[in-house]
C-alpha cells in the first residue's frame, strides 16, 4: 500500500534528473522561496492589491538569491547550468506554482523577455543583455537588469493575437557610412515585470519602405524618448506578478534589431521576423506554462485529504476514537474518488509536461547542428529546408521502423548510421516537440483548469475563502489566465491540427503502440493497452477524415473545419499525457531500486500509481471513443469500412476490464496514507 505521499526520491525517478545534482539544488532553494517568501505574501493579503508594492519587490531579491534569476543564463554569462535548461525551468516553475502562480509567472517573465534573444540573438546580443541580468556577486557592485516582452498590443477585441501588430518602427536617421538610428513606437497589452523592467523586447511591423517586415526591437529605459511603464493591470489573478499597458516612443541604434540585419539595396532586412522569432520562443516557453497548473492539482491533494480527515471534528457528538472522527469525510467513496481523478490527471498533465521540457533539452543541441549543416550547404530557413526535410523524412521513417526491431534482428550497420545522422534525430524529435508542446499547453491548462474546479469544490465553501488550506481557490482562478497565456487553446488546437499530420510524428506514433502493447503484456493493470487501442482508433479516424466527405460532398479534414481538427486534436492530448504517464511509472519501477531511500516504500508507490494510470487511461480512452465516434458518424450515414471502426472501438471498450478495480484501490489507498501535521506553507 501506499505510506506517504511521494517525496523527491520518487520525483527525482519519475522526471529523470536524479543523477541532476544541479537542479537537486535548485529545486530546493526555489521550494525555499515559494514555501517562504511567497506563501506568507499571499497569506498576508498581497494578492489583494495590483500594483507592485514593496513587499513583493522583495521577490526579486529572493529569486536573485536563491539562484533562480540565473538558472536560464550559460556559464560564461554568470550561469550554473551548462547546456539546455527547459527541464529546470520546469522545475523551478512547478516549485512556484506549487504555491503560487503569480510568482511563478513573475520569474518565468525575466526569462521570457531574454528568450528572444537567446533563441534568435546575435552572438554580442546574448552575451550583453545575459550578463546584464546576472545579479552582482559578492563585493562586486553592479545593477541587476529585468526584462519584460512587449509582444501583445490594445488592438480591439484581438485579445493575444500576435500576427497583428500596431508598433511601428521607421528610420529616424541615417548617416552616410553609419549606423541607422531607428523610432520606435509601441503601445503594449498585458505585460509581465513591465513595473520594474529596464529593458524590453519588443515586437514591431515596418513603417517605413527603407525597412523590411517586422523585427523584435530592443528597447532600453535610458533610450531617448519616452519608456513609459502604463498602469497597472487590473487582473483578477497572478497579482504577485508586475502587469502593466505601457507606451513607448523611442530612438534605438539598428543594432537592437534581435538577430542582425543585412542591408539589400538600401534597404534594411532584419535577418528574422517577429513572427519567426516567437515561433522559436513560444514552442519552448509554452510547456512552463503547462507545468504550473500540473503544480496546481498535484498540489491539491494534501490539503483535500487534510479537510476531509477534520471535517467534522470539533462537533460536540464527535469523539476520538470514532470512524467519523478519525476519517470524516473519507468514509464517502464519492469524495475518494473524486480526489483520484484529480491526482490521476495531476500526474498526467506533469508527466507530459516534464516529457516535453526534456525533449527540448534533447532537441535544442540538434537544433543548432542542423542550423550548421544548412548553412554550410547555403540552405536558407523556410521553403529551402522544409523541401530538404521532405528527402530526410524517408530515413527517418526508416530509423523508426529500425528501431522497433528487436536488436539482434535489425541491420546493425544502417540503424547506427541513421542514429549518427543528426539531421535525421532532429526530424524525428522536432516532428514530437512540435506536437507535445502545444499538447501540453492546450491539456495541461484548460482541462486542468476544469480539474482544479473539482478540487476546489472537494473542500465546499472553504474553497472559495482567503484562509482555504493550499490557497486552492486561488490556484483555480490563477488556472483561467494560464489557459490563455502565449496563446488559448484555439492557437494550440489550430497549431496541433497542423503538426499530428506530420508523417514523421505519425511514424512515431504507431512505434508507441507497438510499444504500449509489449508493455501491457508485462504490466497488464497499468492501462497500456487503453492507450494503444486509443491510439489505434485516433489513427483509424484521422485517415478516415483526411480521405472522407460529410453528407453534403464537403472534405471533412481540412484548416478551416475547425469542429473536426479541433476535436480529434483534444483526443490526441488525453493519448499523449496517459502514455506518458505509464512511461514514468515504468521508469520509476525500474530505477527506483537505485535509491537506498525509496528502498521500504517503492512497490507501494508502483502499485499506487499503477492504478493511477489505469484511471486516467481509462479516462483517455473514453474520451477518444466519444471523439472518435462523434467524427465519424457525426456528419452522415455510417462510413465505407465501418466495420474495421467498430471492431476498434469494441476492442477499446474492453480494454476498460479492471479500471474501476484500479480506482478503488487507489481511493481506499487515500484513506491509509500519510500526511504531514500540517502544510509546510502558512493558511
Amino acid at each position: 500500500m501506499l505510506k506517504t505521499l511521494p517525496g523527491d526520491d520518487v520525483r527525482q525517478i519519475m522526471w529523470r534528473f536524479q543523477h541532476r545534482y544541479d537542479l537537486q539544488m535548485l529545486i530546493q532553494s526555489s521550494r525555499g522561496v515559494a514555501r517562504g517568501l511567497v506563501a506568507h505574501l499571499v497569506a498576508e493579503g498581497a494578492r489583494n492589491s495590483h500594483e507592485w508594492t514593496a513587499a513583493k519587490q522583495q521577490l526579486l531579491k529572493a529569486y536573485d538569491e536563491a539562484g533562480i534569476t540565473t538558472c536560464f543564463m550559460d556559464p560564461h554569462q554568470g550561469g550554473f547550468i551548462e547546456g539546455p535548461k527547459n527541464l529546470a525551468l520546469a522545475l523551478v516553475a512547478l516549485e512556484l506554482a506549487w504555491v503560487d502562480a503569480g510568482a511563478a509567472t513573475g520569474s518565468l517573465a525575466g526569462n521570457l523577455a531574454l528568450s528572444p534573444i537567446h533563441e534568435r540573438g546575435t552572438q554580442a546580443q546574448r552575451d550583453v543583455y545575459m550578463s546584464r541580468c546576472v545579479p552582482p556577486q559578492p563585493g562586486e557592485q553592479k545593477q541587476v537588469w529585468r526584462g519584460a516582452f512587449s509582444l501583445t498590443e490594445p488592438l480591439p477585441y484581438v485579445g493575444v493575437e500576435t500576427g497583428l501588430l500596431s508598433g511601428r518602427v521607421s528610420i529616424a536617421e541615417w548617416p552616410d557610412g553609419q549606423e541607422p538610428l531607428l523610432q520606435v513606437d509601441k503601445r503594449a497589452r498585458f505585460i509581465t515585470n513591465m513595473g520594474f523592467a529596464n529593458f524590453t523586447t519588443a515586437a514591431v511591423e515596418s513603417a517605413d519602405p527603407r525597412l523590411k517586415g517586422s523585427c523584435i526591437v530592443i528597447l532600453e529605459e535610458t533610450d531617448p524618448g519616452t519608456y513609459d511603464r502604463g498602469v497597472p493591470t487590473r487582473k483578477m489573478v497572478h497579482q504577485l506578478s508586475s502587469t502593466n499597458d505601457p507606451v513607448f516612443s523611442l530612438k534605438v541604434p539598428a543594432s537592437r534589431i534581435i538577430g542582425g540585419y543585412t542591408i539589400k539595396d538600401g534597404v534594411i532586412i532584419p535577418n528574422y521576423s517577429h513572427g519567426e522569432i516567437i515561433e522559436a520562443v513560444f514552442r519552448r516557453t509554452r510547456v512552463t506554462v503547462g507545468i504550473m497548473t500540473a503544480a496546481k492539482l498535484l498540489s491539491a491533494v494534501e490539503p483535500v485529504i487534510r479537510y476531509h480527515r477534520n471535517r467534522f471534528r470539533g462537533a460536540s457528538s464527535v469523539n476520538p476514537g470514532t470512524p467519523r472522527f478519525d476519517q470524516g469525510l473519507q468514509q464517502k467513496e464519492d469524495c475518494l474518488q473524486r480526489l483520484v481523478d484529480i491526482w490521476a490527471n495531476g500526474e498526467a498533465a506533469a508527466s507530459l509536461g516534464f516529457a516535453a521540457a526534456r525533449l527540448f533539452d534533447e532537441l535544442d543541441p540538434l537544433e543548432k547542428l542542423k542550423d550548421q549543416k544548412f548553412a554550410e550547404q547555403k540552405i536558407a530557413p523556410g521553403m529551402a529546408q522544409m523541401k530538404a526535410f521532405r528527402a530526410i523524412a524517408k530515413q527517418a521513417l526508416e530509423f523508426i521502423a529500425l528501431e522497433a526491431q528487436p536488436a539482434a534482428t535489425r541491420d546493425a550497420a544502417r540503424y547506427e548510421a541513421l542514429k549518427a545522422d543528426a539531421l535525421v534525430q532532429y526530424l524525428i524529435l522536432d516532428s514530437q516537440a512540435n506536437v507535445l508542446c502545444p499538447a501540453t499547453k492546450l491539456w495541461n491548462t484548460g482541462h486542468g483548469a476544469n480539474v482544479m474546479r473539482e478540487a476546489v469544490s472537494l473542500v465546499g465553501g472553504y474553497g472559495i475563502t482567503e484562509d482555504c488550506p493550499g490557497f486552492l481557490g486561488h490556484k483555480w482562478m490563477d488556472a483561467q489566465l494560464e489557459a490563455t497565456y502565449e496563446g488559448p487553446e484555439a492557437v494550440q488546437r489550430r497549431q496541433l491540427s497542423v503538426t499530428m499530420t506530420n508523417e514523421v510524428f505519425l511514424g512515431s506514433c504507431r512505434s508507441w503502440i507497438r510499444d504500449l502493447q509489449q508493455i501491457a503484456a508485462t504490466h497488464p493493470g497499468i492501462g497500456a493497452n487503453s492507450v494503444a487501442a486509443g491510439m489505434e482508433l485516433w489513427l483509424w479516424t484521422l485517415e478516415h477524415l483526411q480521405k472522407g466527405t460529410d453528407a453534403l460532398g464537403a472534405k471533412l479534414f481540412s484548416s478551416n473545419r475547425q469542429g473536426v481538427t479541433f476535436p480529434l486534436a483534444d483526443a490526441l492530448c488525453w493519448l499523449l499525457a496517459s502514455r506518458q504517464q505509464i512511461l514514468d511509472v515504468i521508469e520509476l519501477e525500474t530505477k527506483g531500486h537505485e535509491s537506498a531511500t525509496l528502498a521500504d516504500g517503492l512497490s507501494g508507490y508502483v502499485n499506487f500509481f499503477t492504478d493511477l494510470c489505469a484511471v486516467q487511461a481509462a479516462t483517455a480512452a473514453g474520451e477518444v471513443g466519444r471523439i472518435c465516434a462523434e467524427l465519424v458518424y457525426g456528419y452522415g450515414s455510417a462510413p465505407a469500412g465501418a466495420e474495421s471502426f467498430v471492431a476498434l472501438r469494441t476492442k477499446l471498450d474492453a480494454s476498460l476490464a479492471g479500471a474501476r478495480l484500479a480506482k478503488d484501490r487507489a481511493a481506499d489507498a487515500l484513506t491509509t496514507v500519510m500526511i504531514p501535521e500540517a502544510l509546510d506553507y502558512p493558511a
